[in-house]
């Protein structure tokens, strides 16, 4: 097989670069600026981000070569491409619509942004990398319809996490086994669910140098912390992989690497899974505290069952890690490295027209969840925040309660009461369908929401 960067560098032999625009010049956006210029065949072209001064220091505390970037934030990206060098613009529109860019990676991490670039994208026919999961979740059912309709791809980003455990399913898939289980590792005990940005940083750990470091915003670092990003990240590997949500919601059972295949094989076989095919995030950390032994902080897995007595005794003479009865067992990898690996999904879209994990289903949603009791008049403030937390469900069952997504849990005001632990619905909040992330979920309900229904009357227990 030949290799995604031996293909890149026969573009750049030939003078014909992948040129790539970012949009969003945050921590995962840096981590990506720090890699481009590296790797043969792909040219950083612009960076847009809202604030001008945050990319050009994006470029220079990542190390980005002086020569090889605009630093007045004059030229247009058009100009920034033939003179070779990174341009800055404040406009993302401008980004996206400019003639010679290639691919667009999305890291605003705002989903009403992420919802808009991606239908920009469609109108100009640029390639996108969706890592703004929060957008892929509100809407990437319906995003990648509208993409494949406009004849770009839309993709997962490789390097973040469900990029990752797609990666593994599909491994899991083409080498003929079933996937019983799939997920991630993160840092997780019952009460995070109620971290606030005024907590977050008492379970991090994080020195004050790093902190100042400017990489480090509170609200977002405490999406990861409460589960909300884990709920997302599940969400987006249901709809990238056709898995099933647990119907409660994540358990983040304390799971080291070698009890993977006993602890999430079903419950019918002496597991804790409600079923296989199913996703889960497992915890580095025992509900007292204590470091789960061999934990899976940074890493994804796959759990699968050997079809036959004969597979099964594979497992047994090549070492793999099994469960008590040998049938099932598990593949990981420990770590993964965010924007630094971000340059595998340019190269896999431009050299094989293939995406790094793609939605192809709306099996899971991921619903706004009360942080506390919440009074008539408050204001949401989304992700991360002091009010709501996201909670992962199955799609259809978010439906049935008129849920609302945890995307669009931001700015509005509760006309009703909400208490603590309870999953708001658009009924307990004052909106408008004038903006057009509002639009464009209300009208992927409808559509799922009709195809829910027919599979309902079908006798079809699949997802849409």
């Amino acid at each position: 097989m030949t290799s995604l960067s031996t293909k890149l560098a026969e573009l750049d032999k030939a003078g014909k670069p992948v040129q790539v625009g970012i949009i969003g010049a945050g921590k995962f956006g840096s981590m990506y600026i720090s890699q481009s210029f590296r790797t043969a065949g792909i040219r950083l072209a612009g960076i847009a981000d809202l604030s001008a001064d945050r990319a050009l220091a994006s470029l220079k505390r990542t190390g980005y070569p002086e020569d090889k970037y605009d630093a007045t934030a004059k030229l247009s990206i058009s100009e920034g491409i033939k003179a070779g060098k990174t341009a800055i613009t404040t406009d993302s529109a401008a980004l996206i619509a400019t003639p010679e860019i290639d691919v667009i990676l999305e890291v605003t991490g705002n989903p009403s942004a992420g919802i808009r670039h991606a239908l920009l994208c469609c109108e100009h026919k640029k390639h996108i990398v969706m890592i703004n999961v929060e957008a892929d979740v509100l809407a990437g059912p319906l995003l990648a319809r509208k993409a494949k309709e406009a004849g770009i791809i839309y993709s997962m980003a490789y390097g973040d996490q469900p990029a990752l455990i797609a990666e593994l399913v599909d491994w899991a898939r083409t080498a003929g086994f079933e996937v019983v289980c799939a997920g991630k590792g993160t840092k997780h005990l019952p009460e995070y669910h109620y971290s606030t940005p005024d907590t977050v940083w008492n379970y991090y750990g994080f020195t004050k140098e790093q902190l100042d470091s400017g990489d480090f915003n509170p609200q977002m670092f405490n999406s990861f912390l409460d589960g909300t990003k884990s709920a997302l990240e599940m969400a987006a590997v249901s709809n990238g992989c056709d898995l099933s949500p647990p119907t409660n919601g994540l358990n983040f059972p304390p799971v080291g690497i070698w009890d993977l295949p006993e602890r999430l094989k079903p419950i019918s076989e002496g597991g804790q899974n409600e079923k296989n095919g199913t996703v889960e995030v497992v915890s580095c950390m025992e509900t007292d505290g204590r470091w789960v032994f061999n934990h899976l902080r940074w890493g994804v897995y796959v759990v699968i069952k050997a079809p036959g007595e004969y597979q099964k005794e594979c497992f047994k003479q090549y070492g793999l890690q099994t469960d008590a009865s040998g049938w099932y067992a598990a593949q990981y990898k420990p770590y993964h490295l965010i924007g630094l690996e971000l340059g595998v999904s340019v190269a896999s879209i431009m050299v094989r027209g293939e995406p790094t994990g793609q939605t192809k289903t709306w099996s899971g949603d991921v619903v706004a969840t009360a942080k506390r009791d919440l009074e008539i008049g408050e204001k949401l403030d989304g992700e991360g925040g002091f009010t709501v937390y996201g909670r992962l469900m199955p799609a259809a069952d978010s439906m049935a309660i008129s849920g609302l997504p945890i995307g669009l849990a931001h700015g509005w005001v509760l006309k009703r009461a909400v208490k603590k632990d309870q999953r708001l619905s658009w009924d307990d909040i004052e909106y408008t369908e004038s903006a057009q992330a509002v639009a464009v979920r209300k009208e992927m309900e409808t559509i799922f929401k009709a195809e829910f229904k027919a599979q309902k009357v079908n006798g079809v227990n699949g997802h849409a």
